[in-house]
Formats: structure tokens, sequence, C-alpha cells
């Protein structure tokens, strides 16, 4: 495959990713993407914000991301960007741009700060980018604020295994340099569902607030928690030059700066920095498709004949033909006997937690009444043995 082939991945990946989101089926095919991973004001945002050169993404305190954000980033001579869900409809204004992504966060969350695994697909065309799919990933937490649920922690942890588990996912593991990299919440989850570390990037951010006399440079020169794609050091913007307005093409001059005049990462400074990153991303994302689409292939015709068989039948289809109603009849029967088993296991989708029920209910009768019932009844031992006597004869018959 030539050069022109290569390039021609991702949009197709792409392509497939809106497909699949339009009809809700994203879920069960595992497209090759990269997931972004990291704790809140791990600096995600400000990394992809890079990427783009403008400002796009919502932001303040607690969870801002609170649905999947699928981003597209498209090379092409014109700037502008195009929501999935707005379909015809361009945006020039980058402002308008996250205005509509809380808009469309709020459709599906509400006004609280609850999360929703339903993706936001964007579009994002410059001559400034690289041909690049991310999927942003709410920030892991621990503690929930104003009315989210107790169980926030869980409820992100959840979603982020939806995308993390796939063996087709790569991760963009985003942990900030001015903490412990042993207690990295994107690490810690890396390491938990690609403990060889094969399909893990490492990006290390705020090496420019570490403490005077520390630096990365085990961590960046992959020695201390390697990585088998090794890490890549950014600096962002702070929250100061983001509330002056600072202007992104200024700061990706100043990180370079950075690295070029810091002693620790001098000689590291052409294998750093958000334009490198993103090179790097464009490559493995491009060699990651290249690598499971025969995979990709093979799963998506098996799917087509499949539905195609499925069509096939349903064209001579006959309401009044009773063939079909006693398959129907069948499948419901089995359907209802699956159902009653998963209540009675408890392994269904609904779990009650107000009450106990199913199996669980009659677990607690069995253990707990019974007992208690046997002993209420009152009996002669000396009959109870005859008759038990006799059952014991008669049940064997004539053997």
């Amino acid at each position: 495959m030539g050069n022109r082939g290569m390039e021609e991945l991702i949009p197709l990946v792409n392509r497939m990713q809106d497909a699949f989101s339009s009809i809700g089926q994203n879920a069960n095919l595992d497209l090759p993407q990269i997931a972004v991973v990291g704790g809140q004001s791990a600096g995600k945002s400000s990394v992809l914000e890079n990427f783009v050169g403008k400002d796009f993404l919502p932001r303040g305190s607690g969870i801002v991301t609170r649905r999947p954000l699928v981003l597209q980033l498209i090379n092409c001579p014109t700037e502008y960007a195009e929501f999935l869900h707005c379909k015809g409809k361009k945006f020039i204004d980058f402002d308008e741009v996250r205005q509509e992504i809380e808009a469309e966060t709020d459709r599906a969350t509400g006004h609280n700060k609850g999360i929703s695994p339903v993706p936001i697909n964007l579009r994002v065309y410059s001559p400034n980018v690289l041909n690049l799919t991310l999927v942003d990933l709410p920030g892991m937490t621990k503690v929930p604020v104003g009315d989210q649920p107790a169980d926030i922690e869980h409820q992100i942890r959840d979603m982020l295994m939806q995308f993390v588990t796939k063996d087709n996912c790569l991760l963009l593991a985003v942990s900030p340099a001015n903490s412990d990299l042993a207690n990295s919440d994107a690490l810690k989850i890396a390491k938990e569902v690609d403990p060889q570390g094969l399909r893990t990037i490492g990006v290390i951010t705020k090496l420019d607030l570490m403490d005077e006399g520390t630096d990365a440079r085990d961590i960046l020169e992959n020695k201390l928690l390697p990585l088998r794609r090794g890490y890549i050091g950014v600096v962002n913007r702070s929250q100061k030059d983001i509330d002056g307005k600072k202007d992104i093409t200024a700061a990706l001059q100043a990180e370079r700066k950075f690295f070029l005049s810091h002693p620790s990462y001098r000689h590291l400074a052409d294998r750093m920095g958000t334009a490198y990153l993103q090179k790097i991303l464009n490559q493995q994302l491009t060699n990651h498709i290249r690598d499971t689409l025969p995979g990709l292939r093979s799963k998506l015709q098996s799917q087509l004949l499949s539905i195609e068989k499925e069509v096939e039948e349903y064209k001579n289809f006959r309401p009044d033909d009773p063939s079909r109603k006693t398959k129907a009849l069948l499948q419901m029967v089995q359907q209802f006997a699956v159902d009653f088993e998963k209540r009675i296991e408890g392994s269904g989708d609904q779990v009650e937690t107000y009450e106990l029920s199913g199996g669980a209910k009659i677990n607690r009768v069995f253990h707990e009444r019974f007992p208690f019932e046997l002993v209420k009844l009152e009996g002669d031992e000396k009959t109870l043995r005859k008759e038990i006597s006799y059952a014991i004869k008669n049940i064997h018959g004539i053997r």
C-alpha cells in the first residue's frame, strides 16, 4: 500500500465510526482508535486544543468532559468544524463549538454533573492538523461534587472500561509531572487493561510546574515505568495563560523553547512537544489501523452475511404462516427461560436496590424462615419413622 493509501486509512475509519454512531451500533464493533485517559485536571483538554490551535473545549472546575468526545482531525486548507448531530452546519467560530458541546452534553445528561456514555462526534478541518482521531473521555475522579451521584467514580470507571478494554483501542495516558507517577490514574488503568504496555502511549504534562531541582528525565527516557510506545513530554498553557487568552501558537513556541533550554530535556527536545506528539499519534494510529484492518474486514463481512440472511428471511415474511408463529413462540419461551434463570441467579441487567428479589429472596426464605417453620411442626417421631420406613420400601418396588 502506497503513502496515499496509508493517508486514507484514518478517514476511512472516521466514516465507519460516523456510520456506526448514527445507527447506535458503535459498541458492537472494535474499531481501531486512540482513547485519551487521565485524572481530572491532568491537562487532557489542553493537549487536544494544542493539536487544533484553538480553544474549543469546555473548561471549569470538577468534571467538565461528561460524555465521550470523538474528535476527528482532518487536514484541509480551510478551517471549520462539524458535528455529526448538526449535519450540514459548519462552525467557523470555535467559541460556538464549545457552546454546542456544552449544550449537547446537557441534552443527554441534564444540567447537573451527571455523565453519559453516548459519544459526541466532532470533526475539525484545519491546515494545522494531521489526520488523527481521538476519543476524549471524562477525567477520573474520586469525590462527587454538587448533585453528582455518590457512585460517580464507578460510573466513570465503567465508561472508560467500555473503551479501553477493547484490544483495538490505543491508550493515550495523560499524567501530570508535578504529582507522583506511581499514583497516576491514567497509568493505573492502563496497567490494568494493558499489563504488557503494548498499546499505551504515555504523555507527561506540566513539566514546567515541577519543584525546583526535580525533573522527569527518567520517565521521559522510558526508564522508570517503561512502556513499549514510550513517553512524550508536553508543556501546556497555565490557567493564567488561558484566562489571559494567550495565543496557542505563542504557547507552542514557548514549549519548544522550554525543551531546548532545559538542561535535563535538551537532548530529548526533538522527541518532545505537541507537534511531535501529534506526528507520532498520526503514525501510530495509521500503522495500528493497517494492522487491524484484515481482522476488522472479516468481522464486517461475517456480520454483513448474517444481516443479509436475516433480510432474505423477512422478504418472504407472512404473518399468518403457522411455522413462523411456532418459531416466534419457541423464541419467546426460550427468552423467558433465560430471563428467569438470570433473575434467579442475580445476573440480569436490572438490579433491585431497595429490596430483595429473585434468587436472593428465595435464598432468604430457605435459610431464615424455613428452619423456623420446620421447628413449629408438631409430629410423633415414632409415627414419622414408620412412615419413612414404608416410603423407602415403596420406592424400591419389586427390587
